[in-house]
């Protein structure tokens, strides 16, 4: 049974879901995308990671030599690295490490590849900043951990070194929509419906290929990707894309770690927030820190 938090959390999304009469701009000034302030005590500084905006976020004391580097969420159409302070902040201090948040290019006024193309100069910058791809882990939540999985495609056709790990949260791997759970799951997920993300596909998109393997990871070769953790829920529309992109890179020879969360609504692992202390939440954050400690330096 959820906890009484998550109950909260739940009636809150479903009092918020998607409206499709909404503008763009509308609906990026709605919703309850992390908020801007972190934890108490964060160190939050600017930066140009070549010429893509980003910001550190630090809690606490780093006790690994790895940064881990986020991209957030948003369908590709809304978000950013501020909106990003609180779970960077929240990954900082569970993972003893610097956060890295990255304020790619938006759809549609930016379509596809703007995103990627931010994504991989950050990564660049970030690289010679840290003297080495091992230093790095690189995650994401949500169209950010499709774009985690774009980025590792991207390294993959240039033969350039992969980052040490990569964690993908709820991510949107495959922009056709085509899982079966965006139809069993429909009536259970308050916060993504497939008609919102074949909005927000068909924005970022601009007229490209859904199956172009940069935009959808899934149909790119996932042979030589480092190890992965992903996360889902199973009540999540997306809940069948996260699946399929674990079985697909367990097949091609990757290591992935696989977890399965009941009743929790998409990108969870975001929502402390919202309500404080959300266990599901605190434990996603928490296997999230065991993975990242195995794989950092």
């Amino acid at each position: 049974m959820p906890s009484p938090e998550l109950k909260a959390l739940l009636e809150l999304r479903w009092a918020n879901r998607y409206r499709p009469e909404l503008s763009i701009e509308e609906l990026r000034g709605t919703g309850d995308d992390p908020g801007s302030e972190p934890r108490i005590g964060t160190q939050v500084e600017s930066c140009d990671a070549n010429g893509v905006y980003g910001e550190w976020v630090e809690l606490g004391t780093p006790t690994t030599g790895t940064v881990f580097m986020f991209l957030h969420g948003g369908g590709y159409y809304r978000s950013s690295a501020k909106a990003s302070r609180r779970i960077a902040s929240a990954l900082s201090q569970a993972c003893g490490c610097r956060c890295f948040t990255v304020d790619y290019r938006l759809a549609p006024e930016h379509p596809f590849p703007a995103a990627l193309e931010d994504a991989l100069s950050a990564y660049h910058w970030l690289k010679e900043q840290e003297g080495s791809a091992r230093k790095i882990i690189v995650g994401g939540s949500s169209a950010g951990g499709g774009l985690t999985a774009a980025l590792l495609a991207k390294l993959k056709s240039l033969g350039e070194c992969q980052p040490a790990a990569a964690i993908l949260l709820s991510p949107w791997t495959d922009l056709t929509q085509s899982a079966k759970t965006f139809e069993t799951n429909a009536e259970l997920d308050p916060t993504i419906s497939k008609a919102y993300l074949d909005r927000f596909a068909k924005a970022y998109l601009s007229g490209e290929d859904p199956r172009h393997p940069f935009a959808s990871p899934y149909y790119s070769a996932l042979g030589g990707f480092p190890p992965l953790l992903i996360q889902g829920g199973k009540s999540e529309t997306m809940f069948g894309d996260a699946v399929a992109f674990a079985h697909k890179a367990r097949d091609a020879g990757v290591e992935v770690v696989f977890e399965a969360y009941d009743d929790v609504p998409h990108g969870w692992q975001n929502s402390d927030h919202v309500v404080l202390g959300i266990p599901e939440t605190l434990e996603a954050i928490d296997r999230i820190s065991k993975f990242f400690r195995i794989h950092c330096i």
